[in-house]
């Protein structure tokens, strides 16, 4: 089955299937909400690798300029930033041969989802989710079972 006729679940499922995630747009903020992401994969076991143009690091763990810079690559890109730095992310992901990314998208806060980006994961066959955080899938808070409620009743959950 090609990736883009995946149901929304199954991509989240293959998502989360990976190991190694880098987590883009995380700030110095510690409770940013890309800094929420990077610490709920950790605290379940993921190896997640922090991206940030200018930090060392982040939350206690080394930093990395960009994605090409994570020693031994990643399994998935999580993605948290403006959509015109999404374009950026998801062009180095496809040249390294990522398969799965993650752009934040949600209904209470602008979205991380380009256009663009979503096209150009399609044209990589990467398996990409443009709706939602792994925040709704993670042993969610109520706040996260809200939003997974209402984004699914809203239709964009298909």
């Amino acid at each position: 089955m090609a990736v883009q006729t995946m149901s929304y679940q199954d991509k989240v499922q293959d998502f989360l299937n990976q190991k190694r995630i880098a987590v883009c747009g995380l700030s110095r903020t510690k409770d940013s909400g890309a800094g929420a992401v990077y610490l709920k994969l950790r605290d379940h076991g993921y190896d997640v690798f922090p991206v940030h143009p200018t930090a060392d690091t982040l939350h206690g763990d080394s930093c990395y300029s960009n994605i090409s810079a994570i020693p031994n690559g990643v399994d998935a890109v999580f993605i948290m930033n403006s959509p015109d730095v999404s374009e950026e992310i998801v062009s180095e992901a496809a040249k390294l041969g990522i398969k799965q990314i993650w752009m934040h998208n949600n209904t209470l806060m602008p979205s991380s989802v380009s256009e663009a980006a979503v096209e150009r994961c399609h044209e990589a066959n990467i398996n990409v989710i443009d709706v939602g955080c792994p925040m709704m899938f993670l042993e969610p808070d109520i706040f996260h079972k809200c939003m997974r409620w209402i984004i699914k009743a809203r239709g964009r959950m298909n």
